[in-house]
């Protein structure tokens, strides 16, 4: 079995090592031996939505929000298609604003029914919050000055920093939550994996370094 990412935007929008969900991803689904091709997508490139079976897109400055939306603004239609077709979205920090439906004034791919608005104060540090998908708490991190209204279909207990609507998984916390966060990564992987072939296999993970990190921040901080 093989599975395609496409990771848009590779270039503006990883402000926060947000490959590194990418490279969790790939571990996770090679220890399972299954095949991972990452395309790296850009604004040269078109993009194949039929091609693939999980989409990655980071945070990135304003102006190179922007620069992502006018390139995305063409695929609405496949976007949306590839959204209600139960396919994989990971869209972290700034990139979730992408998708609703204004960027301050700017229309954005209308995809969902929020908006993102301007605040007046930055918002910057650690975030824990909690999800229904496991039992374990989330280790985040925050550095923004805009949210998200009328949000429906929330990924997390602080309704204004994610969405989940089928498998878009959408959140304002930026960098690699996979690899902060291994029981959310191992069921990030294992529904993507069910997704391509629901008869598969799964096999025993072996995350240990990645909970020892985990338990040591939780140890140290809180």
């Amino acid at each position: 079995m093989t599975v395609y990412i496409a990771h848009l935007y590779y270039d503006l929008m990883n402000l926060y090592g947000e490959n590194g969900n990418i490279k969790s991803i790939k571990y996770l689904l090679e220890s399972q031996k299954i095949k991972v091709i990452i395309d790296n997508i850009s604004l040269n490139d078109n993009i194949d939505f039929n091609k693939y079976d999980l989409i990655v897109i980071g945070c990135g400055t304003y102006n190179n929000l922007k620069l992502s939306l006018n390139h995305l603004k063409k695929y609405k239609k496949d976007i949306n298609e590839y959204i209600e077709s139960n396919k994989f979205i990971l869209a972290t920090g700034n990139s979730i604003e992408l998708f609703g439906q204004k960027i301050d004034e700017i229309e954005a791919l209308k995809i969902f029914n929020y908006n993102s608005k301007k605040l007046d104060k930055r918002i910057v540090g650690d975030c824990i919050t909690t999800t229904n998908l496991i039992k374990t708490k989330i280790i985040g991190f925050q550095n923004r000055e805009s949210y998200i209204d009328e949000i429906t279909n929330n990924l997390f207990k602080d309704k204004d920093i994610g969405i989940k609507y089928k498998n878009f998984y959408g959140t304002y916390l930026l960098g690699p939550i996979l690899i902060r966060n291994p029981e959310f990564a191992k069921y990030f992987v294992n529904e993507l994996i069910k997704r391509k072939n629901k008869n598969y296999k799964i096999k025993k993970y072996d995350l240990s370094l990645e909970k020892k990190a985990y338990n040591e921040y939780f140890k140290t901080y809180y």
